[in-house]
Order: C-alpha cells, then structure tokens, then sequence
C-alpha cells in the first residue's frame, strides 16, 4: 500500500507567504537550473542566496539545494525579497474586526498585495505582521493609487461565503471621485461599455461590444471647474471607474494612467488619486446581519 505523504505549506516568513511554482517535466540538470530558466528576471545568485538561508524548500519541507538533481512535478515554495522597497509613509486603519472578516481604511498609495517592487509595504503584509494572522486573504482589491474599504477574510473555513458575495454582486460598493465638470452631460447616468486590455500590461480600454462593464453615476456636488462624484460599480472590470470618467472625459484628478500614462517610477505624494471606496453595504453570510461601513478618508481635490 502506497503511503501518500502530506504536503507541507511552508509559514509566512515577518508576515511574508511564500510563492509557489510546480516544476513540469523538462532537461534541467538541477533545480537550481529550472529556477533560473523559469524566472529569467530574477539572476541565478538570488536562487543561491535563498537556497543559502532556507527560502527554498520542497512540498515535503525539505530544503533545495543548489546540487539537487532535477525533479519534474513536484512544489517548490520560496520567499521573495524585495531589496530596496521603498517606504510608504501612509498607514492603513482597522475599522472593523471579528473572527471571520476584517475591515480597513487604506490610505492612497498603499498596495493591498505583494507585487512587484512591494512586498512589506502592502496593506496585506502589514495587517499580518501587525496581527499575526497568517490566514488573511483580501476578499476584493483596489488599485494601489485609490484609498478606502478593503474586505479581508481572516479564516478558509469562511472566505467563500464572502467571496460568493463579489461573484454574486451582493456587495454595494459606493465611491467618490473628483473630476472636471461639464454642463453638457446630464446626471444621473449610467455608462455601460466593453471593458479589456489596451496592449500595456497597467492599461485597460473600451472596445466595441458587448458591455461587461456597468456604473452609475450622479454629481455630488459642483465647485467651479470641478465636481464631486459618486459612483456605484454594478460590476467589477479592473480600472472600471477610471476608464469609464476618462472616456466622458472626466479623467478623475491625479490619475497618472487615464488618459495619459505617466511614466513609471514617478509617485507624487501631494498629488493623490481623487478616488476613494467610500462605502460597503451588504447582507454578511455568516451572522446574516446587515452591515455597512464608511471610510473616514475624504478627498482634497475640490480644496
């Protein structure tokens, strides 16, 4: 009788989880060789540094080593560094805990995950250092540019029942946005488009046919030039609201991607995002009590 052994799960890491990658069959010598071709933009002497300090294990626990013959199908789990990440001096709060959902007021320019050159500095690695909570899983994300409510769910045993919520639009998502003002467009509206990739990894674009994108849209208020808007996401397409103001022309202030990309590296602290998730309503699957929660950011474009 064969004796299935348990997959092992390496822990986070100072509130870091590890990446995963599973080898398939190919003509590396060594798993060390298989990294370094799998992930060309990562040198082979970040393989062997980590190797160095226990950051490369297999699904059984075992540590990789740099002469350790290859071997196709199985786990391998490692710790990503991100050596010169920069600090971001804005700080997420706690607006609401229990032993199932956790949720936070993030400020702007603060990732929700780790990605790219953000690691530590992400609301997520934040909260499980902060909480020691390893099984924290965001249920939603926002753009790192945009401040407000994100839901997280702090145990698997209940993470899809919040989950079905998004899949099943039972979540009420409210946002304001500050943008220029034109007298020729009427509101209340609503702007239904199609919704994809524009050809550069961080742009989306409207295409023609048929929508997948819905959001409903009225003036706040008015100041000069400007307005403040809310707007309800009917669904939840990544960008949704920028595109949708950019192409009624109404790019929202400080959008560095809509309508014009500005180039990489240039993050301008006095000039945030107007746009913020303001409000959450929704009916919660595990107590079935109703709940709403409210940032306490406010937006500065209109002075």
């Amino acid at each position: 009788m064969t004796t299935v052994q348990p997959v092992v799960v390496p822990p986070a890491r100072d509130g870091v989880g590890p990446s995963c990658v599973v080898v398939p069959p190919g003509p590396w010598p060594t798993l060390l060789a298989f990294l370094t071709a799998r992930f060309a933009s990562v040198p082979q002497a970040v393989w062997l540094a980590r190797m160095a300090q226990g950051k490369v294990v297999d699904d059984l626990g075992v540590p990789v080593t740099a002469e350790r013959p290859f071997q196709s199908h199985l786990r391998l789990y490692y710790y990503r560094d991100v050596p010169h990440e920069p600090r971001i001096p804005f700080f997420e709060v706690i607006l609401y805990q229990n032993d199932h959902l956790i949720v936070v007021d993030k400020p702007h320019f603060l990732p929700v995950m780790p990605s790219g050159g953000y690691l530590q500095e992400t609301v997520l690695v934040r909260l499980k250092r902060r909480l020691g909570i390893d099984t924290l899983v965001p249920i939603h994300r926002i753009d790192r540019d945009t401040a407000g409510l994100v839901m997280f769910s702090v145990q698997p045993a209940s993470r899809g029942a919040y989950a079905a919520l998004f899949r099943a639009r039972g979540i009420v998502k409210t946002y304001e946005a500050v943008a220029p003002w034109r007298e020729d467009l009427v509101f209340p509206l609503t702007r239904e488009s199609r919704i994809q990739e524009a050809g550069h990894f961080m742009l989306q674009q409207e295409v023609p046919g048929v929508p997948n994108a819905v959001t409903q849209m009225e003036v706040i208020e008015v100041c000069g030039p400007l307005a403040r808007y809310r707007l309800n996401p009917v669904t939840g397409q990544r960008h949704q609201l920028r595109v949708h103001m950019a192409a009624l022309g109404l790019p929202i202030l400080g959008d560095g991607l809509y309508p014009t990309l500005t180039p990489e590296g240039q993050v301008d602290y006095a000039h945030p995002l107007q746009l913020l998730a303001k409000s959450v309503a929704f009916k919660d699957p595990v107590t079935g009590k109703s709940r709403q929660f409210e940032s306490q950011r406010t937006l500065t474009g209109l002075g």
